[in-house]
């Protein structure tokens, strides 16, 4: 006879399984831990264990001073690496918006003209825009591109439509291939402040590097994604 589970993963599944009836939403407030205590007649050690491992598996969410909250249900970091944020969220059924934190024109320092493959001081745009799902802050994306290939394209709106839609119907650029890195990290006051998180709070990093059909490098933009609404797949 299999040993039976720990009271905790009793707790871990029947909250899980809870939400996958749909009893609790996205959003939903849990009980507080003495009450869940009282209900399943578990110590507090035991209880305490149970919403630490949700709250690692990105099931549940803490907000201090208000309590447990349900997460929604984690995103893929973008369909694809040539498709943005705009035309992913469309997929999945969500208003896509951007806020532009800032956008001027900059010099390429050492790393980024290496990146780009363009000389140390070429003239790059700089756009870093916070990036919203049906209003809802996602992500924060800075971007460069060489001045040269999209001249005047601060004079758009950056804001209402689609940076890749833009590059394609205005300037006749189509990303070709793209190369990314991910990793994690811990967000700062700034980042969680934009987001809408409380620290502690893991972030997805993401930096991509595109290309046109020629070779020559057109984009490199280094995503941050809320670490409780999304996930890498690799394809």
């Amino acid at each position: 006879m299999a040993d039976a589970k720990p009271l905790y993963a009793q707790l871990k599944e029947e909250i899980i399984a809870a939400i996958a009836r749909g009893e609790l939403a996205p959003g939903d407030q849990l009980p507080p831990q003495r009450t869940l205590c009282d209900r399943y007649d578990m110590s507090h050690m035991t209880v305490r264990r149970a919403i630490s491992e949700l709250i690692n598996e990105g099931v549940i969410y803490g907000v201090p001073g208000k309590g447990l909250f349900v997460a929604a249900q984690k995103q893929e970091a973008e369909a694809g690496p040539l498709v943005g944020f705009t035309e992913d969220m469309e997929r999945r059924g969500m208003a896509a918006s951007s806020r532009v934190l800032a956008a001027e024109l900059v010099g390429a320092s050492t790393i980024l003209a290496r990146a780009l493959d363009v000389p140390i001081g070429t003239q790059l745009v700089y756009l870093r825009r916070l990036r919203l799902a049906d209003g809802e802050p996602m992500a924060i994306q800075t971007t460069y591109l060489p001045h040269a290939l999209c001249p005047g394209l601060l004079d758009h709106d950056l804001e209402g439509g689609s940076l890749y839609r833009l590059l394609s119907s205005v300037y006749g650029l189509r990303l070709a291939s793209a190369t990314t890195v991910a990793s994690a990290t811990l967000a700062g006051p700034e980042a969680a402040a934009l987001l809408g998180l409380a620290l502690p709070a893991a972030l997805l990093v993401t930096e991509q590097l595109s290309y046109l059909e020629s070779g020559q490098a057109i984009e490199f933009v280094r995503s941050v994604y809320r670490g409780d609404r999304y996930q890498l797949r690799v394809r």
